[in-house]
């Protein structure tokens, strides 16, 4: 009798036939998976974002952290009552706080798509036009540096090698008269 083939861990019947140098995105062999190096890919749409730091590379640490303190500011001798002074307090605080929120909310999804399209126009201009303009303007210069050293070259170094060498023998002494 036939024997069925026996399921593979996924529970396939079959399984896809594996090269034997693998295929170029997951390679079998060790050489070839040296070769290219595989690294982690890590997707930046999906990524978790820290709702706690919400600026893990400190891009606001020296305009937005502004305190009551920062801003307001009694001098020694020249106090207000305490209530007064922690009803100012409180109301400076609260106000940032919510008002801010306020702002988030009514104008911070408008602002992140506008500068979404703003910096991915940016990366497209800087991929598809400006790295393209430089390295082909990198390639062209060279070719006209190289016409130019060999010009420098044939007419400029035996040119200075004469004078130098007209020069070289002059000889100048200095006496000093008493």
């Amino acid at each position: 009798p036939a024997r069925s083939p026996a399921p593979s861990p996924q529970g396939f019947l079959y399984t896809a036939p594996i090269r034997e140098q693998g295929n170029i995105y997951k390679p079998n062999n060790k050489m070839m998976a040296d070769e290219l190096s595989e690294k982690p890919v890590h997707d930046v749409h999906t990524k978790e974002i820290d709702l706690v730091n919400r600026d893990p590379k400190h891009l606001n640490d020296d305009v937005v952290k502004i305190d009551f303190e920062d801003v307001i500011a009694e001098p020694e001798g020249t106090h207000s009552f305490d209530g007064i002074w922690k009803a100012s307090f409180t109301t400076f605080t609260v106000t940032k706080y919510w008002f801010y929120r306020l702002l988030s909310a009514l104008f911070g999804i408008p602002m992140a798509l506008i500068w979404g399209i703003y910096f991915a126009i940016l990366s497209f201009l800087h991929i598809w036009a400006v790295v393209p303009c430089i390295r082909s303007y990198l390639i062209e210069i060279q070719c006209i540096s190289r016409v130019y050293s060999i010009c420098i070259h044939t007419f400029c170094d035996p040119l200075f090698e004469a004078i130098g060498k007209m020069f070289s023998n002059i000889r100048a002494t200095v006496q000093k008269e008493i």
